[in-house]
């Protein structure tokens, strides 16, 4: 994303999946999840962040031109009555607007792990032991997360890394910390394709994960 797309008023991006006339295609992560709960997910979930955002804003020109990370990292000052709207659909416009890039097509049957040589892959080895152990501790934070919310590998403000996970939109951003993989666990996300079987979604989430991308977010800080 480029930071002007972070300021009101706040548009649904684009998702990065192109079909081989290289238009948009909901069906083109099909080995993670089908094409109807990627459409409603982006199209109906995604797209009533994006329009409570800018209808909470609408009035608020003290607010209009700061940028939405800046707006989460210093959510505390924030006047009381742009709190929870700012919270709820401001985390999840970005949160949504990360997991699409977080993730790309065409790689089924691939080793679901980042390069050896890349700087992620060195810091998930050095803090976790393996990619393994990782993937296990990711996991186990996706699975236990109740009701609604996100899974996350994230930097802190040291460049270390941890994963935890937060409660239904609520994003990273607001502990300052950079968001560098996350997996988005509520029910709509899945439930058309799994039905109950959250534990299928998240196994299935690693043929899919865009480490490239993660890549970018874990070395290059003007990137979002």
């Amino acid at each position: 994303m480029k930071p002007e797309e972070l300021k009101y008023p706040y548009t649904l991006p684009l998702l990065p999946y192109k079909d081989d006339k290289g238009e948009v295609s909901y069906d083109r992560l099909d080995q993670f999840v089908d094409a109807e709960t990627m459409k409603l997910h982006h199209t109906k979930h995604h797209q009533a962040y994006v329009d409570k955002l800018n209808a909470a804003l609408k009035d608020r020109p003290d607010l209009q031109g700061r940028n939405l990370i800046d707006l989460l990292e210093n959510f505390e000052g924030l006047p009381k009555e742009v709190q929870t709207p700012i919270r709820n659909h401001g985390g999840g416009h970005i949160n949504h607007s990360m997991f699409w890039q977080m993730m790309r097509s065409g790689l089924a049957g691939k080793f679901p792990a980042p390069a050896p040589e890349t700087e992620i892959a060195k810091k998930i080895v050095e803090k976790f032991g393996s990619f393994d152990e990782f993937k296990n501790k990711f996991t186990q934070v996706a699975t236990d997360r109740f009701g609604s919310g996100w899974a996350w590998l994230v930097k802190n403000s040291v460049g270390d890394i941890e994963v935890y996970s937060t409660p239904n939109q609520d994003s990273p951003m607001m502990g300052k910390l950079i968001p560098l993989l996350g997996l988005d666990v509520w029910e709509h996300a899945y439930y058309l394709h799994y039905q109950n079987r959250r534990a299928a979604y998240i196994d299935n989430f690693w043929v899919v994960v865009n480490w490239e991308d993660v890549e970018k977010r874990f070395t290059d800080p003007n990137y979002i």
